[in-house]
């Protein structure tokens, strides 16, 4: 690269300072593609001839060996080509250790031992010429095992549960500020209350499927991976190959939620099957394999203690947090982190321990530790300001904090009070019930539910190449990726904001690992990380401008200084009150064009704010009084997210997130047979997504928020923060509307009859 990136606090830019805090609502550059049937997903690729088919075998045990597999029929069968199992499969660099510091760039092998580790793990993989033949010739293989003993049940091995040294994202798994046991045991008024979230799948509409092909000792895969270098980089160390050899092309991706940034058995495996046919191969997993090979919500259990004075502020806070993992790899979600730095409190203490079941191993979905963290805090306090008779919105703005209580820093900006505070103006909270049972509609007993939501900014290293051409467009290219949430559109305005030219002037490629590499999308960190790449690219460009201008003798800014700040604006170059036709200077000085490459590395260790998204989440439900089923009626979100770039596109992520928010809190759980280990509700007709009529009315806002820390553009990120909190919302709408308090995720009828109190 032109110039290397190094980690540094990236404070706003003055190219930015003065722009709208909210961006132009522009649709998606992607969209007539995609609603047309011309965006071409990874499966649907044709290259380097015709493809063979693979389809997964997996294992009908949680864990112990196989003791014999036998592929002679199904290698037999009509349009078989390969059989893979342990025995043949190529060889591939041993499994990653339990804990490792880089989930998403390490080692996965398959096939490359006869243990089993998980109840659907591939066993073998059978290649055809018809995808059809494959499934048929899937379904003639013959392994017998030696199951081993299990664990399976979270509920039954509580006890079982160890102290992890990290967890999620690096955080520290236990902090303690102060004295809590004290504080406690002294406080006037307190809780301590048990809260329960069930596993969950993330199930986005693409499944997880891959062509890939081998030409000599370089391999190309077209697979929906969130991020593509970290895929690149954990097929070349399965693989054994230099990254260099790995090339990863994802256009398009039809949804992740977090499930397409691990690099999973459908590359890995289609790359294994590629290498010994000698020809281009696919595989997809089917809907029920997602179920144990991609990404799960581990179940957890979490006990929070409050501790308050009478008027409602809190002087204790503690947040227990136990929650699944595996022997053969460490996932602790982070769900205490929501908590720790959400209120004031003097006396604090945060815990986080990991149960390991012979299961399929966890991992990120959408807001990783907010989102169940937030359930049990949130619903904590709603149960608090009942026992105060308060306020629930009251009782969080008493408790705002000044400085971050984890980390002591200041926040960059926090805006909770003003989304609390708008978002009931706007919702219409001074309607709500002041007890239970009070507001009724026909049969149903009608509830109104709060909850704070949050989610820390990150800025990962990312970096970008920007072209002008000699015809004044210009060309940006970007190893991101767009899942859906609109990064090409977006990153397309970013490039026209910062050269001055019109959207329809800038072509953006991405998905890609031939380009500039960029974090990729998911955390919240996808838009922040590559904009700020693309800042520093055009900041290179603008330097090499003034360079050339000052060569340029028949330009009217060749008298410009070295260090000149020039602007890009409607096609001109301006400096020193000064213009010139930005088209006129690049048929001299450009005539094949201009190109810059930059980026940065990230933020540094030593950054010295707090830097989060803020939100609030208001549901109004109703509660059938004889079935107890639940009806959403209306959600509505408030949100300060800094500099917005797309107000369209950011209101379309946010509510997507608030219906996802509304499986987890009322359809979404995923149930494991003790048995043998598997989840048996494994489809979507038994595993129960939101769909439309589930959600009737539903809206966001943004409030308008400066940020002058987290990055050169002022943006915060918006991915996860729309799911965090609706659980507890609606958990704390049903409280409102029958007076059953449940504590479990998700909301279901049955758990609210159990719930209700005596007389109801």
């Amino acid at each position: 690269m032109a110039e290397k990136p190094k980690p540094v606090p990236m404070p706003l830019s003055d190219t930015w300072r003065d722009k709208p805090m909210q961006g132009a609502a522009r649709s998606r550059v992607d969209g007539p593609a995609k609603v047309s049937g011309q965006a071409t997903y990874s499966y649907e690729y044709r290259t380097a001839g015709e493809a063979a088919y693979g389809w997964i075998v997996g294992a009908t045990i949680a864990t112990g060996d196989i003791t014999d597999i036998d592929t002679a029929e199904a290698e037999k069968a009509p349009g078989v080509l390969a059989v893979l199992t342990h025995r043949n499969a190529p060889k591939q660099a041993p499994p990653h250790p339990r804990v490792t510091p880089d989930r998403y760039g390490r080692s996965e092998p398959y096939l490359f031992a006869p243990s089993v580790r998980w109840y659907g793990e591939p066993v073998a993989l059978v290649i055809a010429e018809t995808i059809e033949a494959a499934r048929d010739g899937a379904l003639l293989v013959r392994a017998r095992y030696a199951p081993a003993a299990m664990l399976t049940d979270f509920k039954a091995n509580l006890d079982k549960a160890y102290n992890p040294k990290k967890v999620n994202a690096g955080y520290e798994a236990d902090t303690a500020l102060g004295d809590f046991a004290a504080a406690f045991a002294a406080a006037p008024v307190k809780l301590d209350q048990t809260y329960e979230t069930s596993y969950e799948h993330n199930m986005p509409m693409e499944p997880h499927a891959t062509l890939a092909v081998w030409e000599g000792d370089k391999l190309s895969v077209w697979s929906p991976q969130q991020g593509i270098t970290r895929a690149q980089v954990a097929l070349s160390k399965t693989l054994e190959i230099p990254e260099n050899n790995v090339r990863v092309i994802t256009p398009f991706i039809g949804g992740g939620f977090g499930s397409k940034v691990p690099t999973h058995c459908n590359a890995i495996l289609a790359a294994l099957g590629a290498k010994v046919l000698g020809r281009p191969v696919k595989v997809a997993m089917t809907r029920q394999q997602m179920f144990h090979n991609t990404n799960l919500r581990p179940m957890s259990s979490q006990r929070m203690r409050l501790g308050a004075d009478k008027g409602g502020k809190l002087d204790a806070i503690a947040h227990d947090a136990v929650m699944q993992t595996t022997p053969y790899d460490e996932f602790i979600e982070q769900n205490a982190e929501f908590s720790r730095g959400l209120y004031a409190a003097g006396n604090r203490l945060h815990t986080h321990r990991g149960v390991a079941l012979n299961l399929p191993t966890s991992n990120i979905m959408r807001a990783p530790g907010e989102q169940p963290g937030s359930f049990a805090m949130e619903c904590a306090m709603d149960e608090l300001a009942v026992a105060l008779d308060m306020d629930p919105i009251e009782l969080r703005i008493l408790n705002e904090p000044k400085v971050d209580p984890s980390t002591q820093k200041p926040f960059s900006s926090r805006n909770l009070v003003a989304c609390l505070r708008e978002g009931a103006s706007e919702f219409g909270w001074d309607r709500r019930p002041r007890k239970p049972g009070e507001m009724v509609d026909g049969s149903w007993a009608i509830g109104y539910g709060v909850a704070a939501a949050t989610f820390p900014t990150f800025l990962l290293p990312s970096s970008a190449e920007v072209t002008l051409n000699a015809d004044g467009t210009a060309l940006c290219r970007a190893g991101a990726t767009d899942l859906g949430t609109g990064t090409w559109t977006v990153m397309t305005q970013v490039v026209a904001e910062e050269l001055g030219l019109e959207f329809d002037q800038v072509t953006m490629e991405l998905g890609d690992s031939v380009q500039p590499p960029t974090a990729g999308s998911g955390g919240s960190f996808g838009a922040a990380s590559c904009a700020s790449g693309i800042h520093m690219a055009c900041e290179a460009l603008r330097r090499k401008i003034v360079k050339a201008l000052r060569a340029d003798s028949s330009s009217p800014l060749r008298d410009i200084s070295a260090d000149a700040m020039i602007v890009l604006r409607n096609g001109q170059i301006e400096a020193d009150g000064k213009s010139e036709s930005l088209r006129d200077f690049l048929q001299r000085s450009g005539p094949t064009g201009l190109t810059a490459e930059s980026g940065h590395g990230g933020a540094s260790k030593d950054y010295k704010f707090s830097t989060h998204v803020f939100g609030a989440q208001f549901v109004e439900l109703g509660v059938e009084k004889a079935s107890c089923e639940v009806r959403i009626r209306r959600l509505f979100g408030a949100f300060a997210a800094g500099r917005i770039l797309n107000a369209k596109l950011a209101r379309s992520q946010i509510i997507g997130g608030m219906v996802g928010g509304v499986g987890s809190g009322l359809t979404e759980e995923s149930v494991v047979d003790p048995r043998f280990g598997d989840f048996i509700n494994h489809d979507l007709a038994e595993y129960h997504v939101p769909v439309n009529a589930d959600i009737p009315e539903i809206d966001a806002i943004f409030l308008p928020e400066t940020e002058e820390q987290a990055n050169p553009l002022g943006i915060k990120g918006i991915g996860e923060v729309g799911i965090v909190g609706v659980a507890a919302a609606i958990a704390n709408a049903v409280y409102n509307a029958t007076g059953a308090r449940v504590r479990e995720a998700p909301v279901t009828l049955d758990r609210i009859m159990a719930a209700l109190p005596k007389q109801n």
